[in-house]
Parts: structure tokens; sequence; C-alpha cells
């Protein structure tokens, strides 16, 4: 959908990375010693470290540097191979007499092996204990290569004395999963900053320890009152759903939403009464399915305050269906779905209809809870903070046109209480309080760079972590705890699509995403209050971009996704500069979503494309802390775009 657009691109990154010796776990050797003769080598040698040792074992003299900790039996000469400045023997010249190949590389020998020694034969250096005080590193760098594998000399001080080692070091190349370099042709009018509570630890915590509450309450009341689980991620769809007409002053929990009775959660429980229905790939399996409907369907029939009419449909076609299932045993798993979709279509408005003032209950329960939380937690929120908010006249808005920046809070910030950070292998780990947060050490430096280039009240990163703290477990919270919970909720496109879009159509602009999964450094997302610190625009819904090419691949909420086609279709008719979106969605055509058919009837529909299910894949909504190789997971129905 477009009025216009315009495009480059950015190459991917290298990382070094250095394998680290181990040291000997020997312990520190007796120093050699050279009280037997007073020293019979010339100055230069003496001051060269060299001394005259005896060996008791072998009953002869050697001799002994005390800066290098070599061992020769003859008497050294100046100026030859030093095994340790010069492993290699590169500079060495061939010795005098004896095999030129063995040189200086010739170790010392037990007498039990020992031949005809050369001149200047080695005898093994003994290891010489070093104060990790005294050491310091310096890495001599080389050109970059193109190769798996490379060489470098890192060269250590010890006392005044260079010692240099021969290292290797891997060249891994890593996917580097955004691009911060690009910058926006967004283009908004001037607006004033918003007028959201600043986030605190404190109040994190707590919302989180209310929205467990209310999911654990769903949870006993979907028990209670239908006998079945929660519909796998209703919650969270609950959540996006409410958060597109919720006019309260939480960033998560609903407070102030018409009408009270969500039609995301009352659809999504509706579909698993009486039973849920799973996918089926064997006969038996259909077969056992079949029969759990007829006979839940019956149960609640009789459990509930329904008309005689539809007792009497209920339990015929139930009864009927046992009856088949008793006496046919060669039906294959067609006919098996085929009759369980029978019954469905016979008893299903009944089952309905006996169930909906139940559902409904449920839904506004949910509701009520959320909204007293939330005035609670706004009351101990504004009891933190120094200067509380006053209600102030609406400032008329700005007409100046200027490119995108991210969202400011009118309200300072208070002082924020201290979060530990440490790390554990690739995992940056933050505590407050006892409770922890992970994301893994890419991600964390994204959020360092997006906080420098968002962030103007914290110069000295002082509030760094506990923003940091506050994103995680609000995207937690939001998500679930589960494992894989939510992560569908919070995919984004792989790399090479975003490379594209920004090369061929100028997409320098995320409607949907967060710092977490943002691959731009603009972007929309769900909160303004804590993403705004990290370059959040804000909301989409509240986003109203003059001109510009953007990319929207929203959340698949059917609620959500029809209000985005909405304020495209604003945007659209109010501008008359060059204005596009690249929008991604399901193709759901059984039922066909709503959003996808308006989308297709627009007049501002240039192009569509759809990929064919299992061809295409998302990257994961929990890549900020899970492994590399479950970061794209593939996609199973088929997208539209």
């Amino acid at each position: 959908m477009s009025n216009d657009s315009q495009g480059s691109v950015k190459g991917e990154a290298a990382m070094i990375l250095s394998p680290s010796g181990s040291a000997s776990s020997q312990g520190p050797p007796l120093s050699p010693s050279t009280t037997s003769k007073p020293p019979e080598l010339p100055d230069e040698l003496v001051q060269a470290g060299w001394a005259k040792c005896w060996s008791r074992r072998e009953n002869r003299p050697y001799y002994f540097n005390r800066f290098t900790n070599q061992s020769l039996w003859e008497v050294p000469v100046l100026g030859q191979h030093d095994v340790i400045s010069d492993p290699l023997g590169l500079n060495a010249a061939p010795a005098e007499g004896g095999d030129s190949n063995l040189g200086n590389g010739q170790r010392k020998r037990r007498s039990s092996e020992e031949q005809v020694a050369g001149p200047n034969s080695v005898k093994r250096p003994r290891p010489c204990p070093v104060q990790t005080s005294c050491v310091s590193t310096e890495a001599v760098s080389l050109p970059f290569t193109a190769l798996s594998t490379s060489s470098y000399l890192l060269v250590c001080r010890c006392g005044g004395f260079k010692v240099k080692f021969l290292k290797l070091f891997i060249v891994v190349v890593l996917s580097i999963y955004w691009d911060l370099d690009i910058q926006t042709n967004a283009v908004i009018r001037e607006h004033r900053p918003a007028s959201h509570l600043p986030p605190h630890p404190e109040i994190e915590m707590q919302r989180a320890q209310l929205v467990t509450k209310l999911r654990q309450h769903y949870h006993e009341l979907c028990h209670q009152r239908e006998g079945i689980d929660p519909p796998r991620e209703s919650f969270n769809r609950w959540l996006l759903e409410r958060k597109v007409i919720d006019k309260g002053h939480d960033p998560l929990l609903p407070s102030d939403c018409d009408p009270i009775i969500s039609p995301s959660m009352f659809r999504e429980v509706m579909n698993d009464i009486p039973i849920r229905l799973s996918r089926i790939k064997y006969k038996e399996e259909a077969r056992k399915l079949l029969f759990k409907y007829a006979e839940a369907a019956k149960k609640m029939i009789d459990s509930r305050n329904a008309s005689p009419e539809s007792r009497k449909v209920v339990k015929w076609n139930a009864e009927d269906t046992m009856s088949w299932l008793r006496r046919d045993h060669s039906a294959s798993k067609e006919d098996y779905m085929d009759r369980l979709e029978h019954l469905r279509q016979q008893c299903g408005p009944h089952v309905a209809a006996v169930a909906k003032d139940s559902v409904e209950g449920i839904c506004s329960k949910i509701y009520q809870l959320s909204a007293d939380y939330s005035r609670r937690l706004r009351q101990t929120h504004l009891s933190l903070l120094q200067d509380p908010p006053t209600e102030a006249c609406a400032s008329p808005q700005q007409s100046r046109l200027v490119y995108c920046y991210p969202v400011r809070l009118v309200i300072p910030s208070p002082p924020l209480p201290r979060v530990e950070l440490h790390f554990e292998n690739d995992v940056a780990c933050l505590r407050f309080r006892g409770e922890m947060v992970k994301v893994n050490r890419g991600h964390f430096s994204k959020l360092e760079l997006l906080y420098r280039y968002s962030c103007i009240d914290d110069p000295r990163f002082e509030k760094f972590l506990s923003r940091v703290w506050c994103l995680l477990k609000r995207y937690q919270e939001m998500f679930g705890s589960g494992a894989n919970e939510g992560t569908g909720l919070q995919g984004a496109l792989p790399v090479t699509v975003f490379e594209a879009l920004n090369r061929q159509f100028g997409v320098s602009f995320e409607c949907f995403a967060s710092p977490l999964n943002c691959y731009f450094k603009q972007f929309c997302s769900a909160f303004p209050d804590i993403d705004g610190f990290f370059g959040s625009r804000g909301p989409f819904l509240s986003f109203s971009p003059v001109s510009g090419s953007f990319e929207a691949n929203p959340p698949f909420c059917e609620e959500l996704m029809d209000t985005m086609v909405t304020h495209f279709e604003e945007l659209l008719n109010q501008s008359s500069e060059p204005l596009s979106f690249i929008v991604f969605v399901p193709e759901w055509r059984d039922p066909v979503t709503p959003a996808l058919t308006r989308m297709e009837a627009s007049r501002f529909l240039r192009h569509q494309l759809s990929v064919t299910a299992y061809e295409h894949e998302y990257r994961s909504g929990s890549q900020h802390i899970c492994k590399r190789i479950q970061r794209h997971p593939a996609s199973g129905p088929a997208s539209s775009g």
C-alpha cells in the first residue's frame, strides 16, 4: 500500500576470537643453584642473564639464563637462536659443526637417551612463576584475512623483559540481526513530549506479580466454569486486542475499554467448548476425538439450563454418534472427521447458547480484575515520583515537519535503584531484588547502542541497567514465561528481507517492533514509556507519518490487524507526500480475516505476493535469549505481503 517510495545496504560484521593458552598446573620449581662455582663467563654473558650452574643428576655443568629460563650444556654464544623470542628459528643461523637441522631446538635428554650433542644443544627450560600484577599484554595486529584461521603475536611484558608467544586466532563470521546505521526517511509533525510515568524497577516488579496473578485467575475460571484449559496464547492476544482500544494509564494492564467483553477472548474460549479440537494424523485419534466430543456435548447440555429443544437435538445426535462408533469399526480417518464436522454443525449452536453467559462472565471478570490492578499500581507509582504530574492544559499540535524522533517523557525520572549485572558465558544476567532477567550478549550490546543513540536524560548511563531490567521484564510479562510462549507474536523478518526492502524500496522504519527484535533504530512499539529510551517512536496506531517508506509485520491478532488497515487508509488519504507501507500478514482464508480482504480491495494496493507455507521463515520472537540455531524457525501458514 503506497503513495510512493525511495534506498542503501549494510554489510556483515566479523568477530575475532583468540583462544587463550592454558597455564601449567605445576608448582613453582626451585631456582637453579649458582653457588657451586664462581662465574667463569664473559661480562657480556653475565649482563645478558647467563650463569654457570651444576647439574646433580647429570653430574656436569650447564648454563642457565635467569631472564629467559633457557638452559644449555655448552657455553652460550651471544646472538644465537633464542627458542622463546624466536620460536620458529626464523632469525637463527645454522650452528657451527653438527647437524644444522638440530640447531638449538634439540632439548636436553636423559642419560639413557643421550647421544653425542652438538654445540649449544638446548636443555629443557624450567618454568618460572610469574606474578600477574607485573604482566601486561599487547596485541600486534595483522591485516585482516579472509582465511578461517590466521596468527598473531601476543607480547607479554614481565618484569621489564619482553617474552613473545605465538598464538592463533579464528575468524568467525557472525550474523548481525540489525543495522543501526540506516537513517530514517520518515517525516512527522513535531509533537509535545508524552505524559507517561517513567519506568521504575519497583513498579515493574509489582506489575509482573499482578499480571502473573491475572493469568492464574484466567486459568482457574476456565477450569471451574467450562472444564477446559485456557486456549494457548489467548491471554497474550487478549492483552494485544485490549491495547488497541484501551484509554487507560497503565502501559500493559487494560483499564478503560469499550466494550468490556473482549471479542478475541470470547471467540477463542468458545471455540474450545465443549472440548479443544486438535490436529489429527491417524484414524484412531480421529475416532477418540469424535467420541470425546459427543460425550462432552451431551454432558454439558445435561448440566446447564438449556431449552427442551436444545436438549433433544444434542442428546439425539450424541447418542446416534456413539451408536455408530460401536457398530462401525471399518471407517477411515476421513469418515470420522466428516462425522465430527456434522456433529459440530448440529450441536455447536445449542452448546454455544448455553455456554455464552458463562464465557462472557469469564471475560468480564478478567477485565475488572485488570482495571483494579491498574488503579492500585498507578497510585503506588505516583507515590514514588518526586514531582507528581499535574493536570495541564493540552498545548496545540505543532505544525513543523521533522524527521521522526524517539518518544520523550515530560515527567523527569526519579533516582533508580541499583541493578546487578553479571555474565554467564554468552548471556547477560540482570538481577533486582532476587528477580533475574536474561538477554544474550549480542542483544545486550545492541540495547546499549540504541540507548546511546536515543536517550537524552542519562549521558553517564547511570540508569541504563535499571531501564534494561524494566524493558526485559515488561516483555516477559506480556508474552509469558512459559517455554516458547509468545514467541510467535514477536517474530521478525529475516535480515535478507530487510536488506532487500531497504535497497529496493527505501524502507527505513518498522511499524511493529521492539528494542529486542528491531532491525532499524527507528521503529514503533507497544510500550513508549520504556521503549522510548531505546529508540521507539511510540505505538503505531498513535504514529502519524507524513512521508516515508515503512515495513509492517503486525502480531497476528485479528482485531489489531483490522485496526492497522484502518490507520493505513487514513494516513494515505491525508498525505500528498511519498508514503508507502509494505505489509506482511498471514493468509488466513478459512475463515478469511477482514484485514486481508480490506487490503486486497483497497485503492492504494500496488502489488500483492503470497509465499507458500513452509517455504519461508521468521526470526524467533525469543531471539534475544535463544540459541543461534533456534532463531529462524520455519513458518507454518502461508503469508501474504
